[in-house]
């Protein structure tokens, strides 16, 4: 899917706030995205929108490339395809034609992920490829190499001869050149350090707290419980003013009042380029349920010994376990908290927390099991097929009831997290929690091995699905058609 212009439009604009004397001479790029032409087409003209990156590594110089047709030394670059933003095709770009992977590469506090430079250059015209004369405007990104020795390179054949790193001020581009020691002076050095900030917020009981990401294309870690935080920003003036400004957009009414850094830990962005993150250290004692949360799904305490349960982001279970067993809590968690429901005192209002199992065929139609009249949701109703962790993880639950329940063989790679409902039956009742997993691949055909549990399994069309079909499993499979995440049904 090609960029949209009014990407391309707000990246220019932010550049310009930042550069408004050289309003004049991107008169043409304005002028583009003004026109009606797509603003990267190849064939669009007098000009059109590429990319290319300024590699810096430990010791302040910039990897520049030889290209083939002027013998010039470049910055690695090129013309935009199907890129999700004007910085991934900067990416794409340096790693096609230099060999080096994007998690070799991390952004730059001074510029994170806007431009350093727009330049506007003239290509000759190439009767070989049946193109004229016109301009390239060159969107030109900063990225630090990560690693302390240089990977090899392996660079591309078809266009590139030959790799030299050069000092700033060797750069052969005097906008380039400006920018960069001028950067160099604010403390562009060539150190990768953290670019985004997490807290670790947990209580007085060990439980620490975490939200449930949307799951949508282009949120990192989508569909995962992590911890609240994101990217820094050009206004913030340090990694606690990230932290402290993200927690406001996202959870206002949460108010950590001391935060102190505990660890770096790295990620990887959606785009592949790695991200150094500040993790601070955060105790708070609020409940969850008063805060307005604005960005994601869910926001829960969670012990350590119910992480398995969880579909975590990247890293965060050692994470937690390691500041856990520094940090022994004071006290047991409430046990209300709990999610266990072997572990659950009788009474107790706690969430139950229930794995279902979404499979589509390649016809569109959803298994569903009919239940037996002596079983839960008894009385000719439909669901899926269905299962409570017992001590285990959520999809190591889900792979065992499938086995155990209809003789599928599903493997653990193979499996997304699609939906969660939140269900209250009614007041005084106990909540709970349905995590729904859809599996992409499955050996077997459905059998009855649990006939107490379930009478017929079948297939059936997403929009005629059968009468009664469970409420919770009837807002779950129009939810993940829909790509929603989350569903409340009978909550007050």
């Amino acid at each position: 899917m090609p960029l949209t212009r009014s990407h391309i439009r707000a990246t220019a604009e932010a550049y310009l706030a930042r550069h408004p004397h050289e309003r004049e001479s991107l008169a043409g790029l304005l002028s583009l995205l003004d026109g009606a032409d797509a603003p990267t087409g190849r064939a669009t003209l007098p000009g059109h929108v590429t990319c290319s990156a300024a590699v810096i590594d430990r010791d302040r110089r910039v990897l520049r490339i030889g290209h083939k047709v002027t013998g010039v030394l470049l910055a690695p670059g090129g013309h935009v395809e199907d890129d999700r933003t004007l910085l991934a095709a900067a990416l794409r770009e340096v790693c096609e034609e230099t060999g080096i992977r994007p998690g070799d590469l991390c952004l730059t506090p001074q510029f994170l992920g806007a431009p350093i430079d727009i330049d506007v250059h003239d290509i000759d015209a190439n009767p070989a490829k049946g193109e004229g004369g016109h301009q390239h405007f060159d969107f030109r990104f900063v990225f630090y190499l990560v690693p302390e020795k240089h990977p090899r390179l392996t660079l591309q054949d078809e266009e590139v001869a030959g790799a030299r790193w050069l000092a700033f001020a060797d750069v052969r581009s005097p906008t380039l050149r400006a920018k960069l020691l001028d950067a160099q002076a604010q403390g562009l050095d060539g150190q990768p350090e953290p670019v985004n900030a997490s807290a670790l917020i947990h209580d007085c009981h060990g439980r620490y707290l975490l939200h449930l990401r949307d799951q949508r294309e282009g949120i990192w870690a989508s569909g995962t419980f992590a911890l609240l935080g994101g990217g820094r920003t050009m206004e913030d003036t340090s990694l606690e003013a990230t932290l402290r400004r993200e927690l406001a957009e996202e959870v206002p009414g949460l108010n950590v009042d001391d935060l102190t850094p505990y660890a770096l830990e790295a990620a990887t962005s959606v785009d592949g380029f790695a991200v150094p993150i500040q993790v601070f250290d955060g105790r708070w004692n609020g409940d969850p349920e008063t805060v307005d949360l604005r960005e994601g799904v869910l926001l829960r305490w969670f012990a350590p010994d119910t992480l398995e349960q969880l579909r975590l982001s990247p890293g965060l279970d050692d994470l937690i376990r390691r500041h856990a067993a520094e940090h022994p809590p004071a006290s047991s968690p409430p046990a209300s908290t709990r999610l266990l429901r072997d572990e659950a005192p009788e009474g107790a209002e706690l969430h139950i927390v229930g794995v279902h199992l979404y499979l589509e065929d390649n016809h569109g139609r959803i298994l569903l099991g009919l239940r037996h009249p002596d079983s839960v949701y008894a009385g000719n109703t439909w669901h899926f097929l269905a299962g409570h962790c017992e001590r285990e993880s959520a999809v190591a639950c889900l792979i065992r009831e499938a086995q155990e329940e209809a003789g599928l063989v599903i493997k653990a790679e193979d499996v997304d997290f699609v939906h969660t409902v939140h269900v209250l039956d009614a007041p005084g009742a106990q909540p709970r929690l349905q995590l729904v997993f859809q599996a992409h691949r499955w050996q077997g055909k459905p059998q009855l091995r649990e006939r107490d549990k379930c009478v017929s399994w079948d297939w059936w069309p997403a929009n005629a699905l059968p009468e009664p079909t469970v409420a919770y499993t009837r807002a779950a499979i129009d939810g993940i058609r829909h790509g929603r995440l989350y569903t409340e049904l009978g909550w007050t």
